[in-house]
């Protein structure tokens, strides 16, 4: 159920290049000794402004948290959408992502905007597809099987692209309706693998040698993995300050009655 909110600090390694579809409890420790430093959180209003308060990332993908804390978003209220994913993947890619991370949005905000423990600063949710150059979106890989024969697709294909789209909402402090603001964007990335990939070197990837196959990209990395940084601040920053533009528009009202 999504009331039993595990409440967990964002691993600060590196991300990998690859999102894994396995759900991992939000208890269980993912962060990695490192003779890294944290990143030092950026040193914005806006983000200084929800820091200490409910954020919520709506995915229990530690790439993500990875990539929030680059921006040091650390401390996370990790609670991930259960609702099936079931839109129709003969929408356009652009349209699939952008409906299943409102949905996921949607649906955590919901739950969560009279949880006992208060309702959120902000709720972040993202969905990423792979599609083919075809423009079939393709199936998330659920076993090293199915993985290793989407790889080999893609690369006897050389190109393919990743869709990922990033969805942000906020509660209004005014009674304006719908009573919170949401602001979106997607993000489209071109892949090409290297000409000279082989099925031992795809055997490679899957058991965790980095980002060998890929030759170049057009666009941005965190998009392949998972959560578009730059997009994803400029987003939080939106979203919250459509809140102090309605705060201010009403206070202005009231000065002119």
């Amino acid at each position: 159920m999504m009331s039993d909110v595990k409440y967990t600090q964002a691993p600060v390694e590196p991300p990998p290049s690859y999102e894994s579809t396995a759900t991992l409890p939000t208890n269980s420790p993912t962060a990695k000794s490192s003779i890294l430093r944290a990143p030092l959180p950026l040193d914005l209003p806006f983000l200084t402004s929800i820091r200490g308060r409910k954020v919520i990332l709506a995915s229990a993908s530690p790439r993500r948290r990875q990539l929030l804390a680059q921006i040091g978003l650390s401390e996370l209220y990790i609670i991930p959408s259960t609702v099936p994913e079931a839109f129709p993947k003969t929408l356009s890619p652009f349209e699939y992502v952008l409906q299943t991370a409102t949905q996921k949005a949607m649906t955590v905000y919901k739950a969560q905007i009279n949880s006992p423990d208060g309702e959120p600063a902000l709720v972040i949710a993202a969905d990423t597809v792979v599609v083919s150059p075809r423009g079939q979106i393709l199936e998330k890989p659920r076993s090293e099987a199915d993985h290793i024969a989407m790889l080999k697709g893609l690369r006897d294909s050389v190109s393919h692209k990743v869709y990922t789209a990033v969805v942000v909402m906020a509660p209004l402090s005014s009674a304006r309706d719908p009573g919170y603001a949401v602001e979106s964007t997607v993000e489209e990335t071109t892949v090409k693998f290297g000409k000279d990939v082989s099925d031992e070197l795809i055997l490679s990837y899957i058991q965790g040698i980095g980002a060998i196959l890929v030759d170049r990209i057009e666009g941005s990395f965190d998009n392949v993995v998972g959560l578009p940084l730059k997009p994803t601040l400029a987003l939080i920053e939106k979203v919250l300050q459509d809140d102090e533009d309605l705060v201010d528009e009403f206070a202005e009202a009231e000065e002119e009655e």
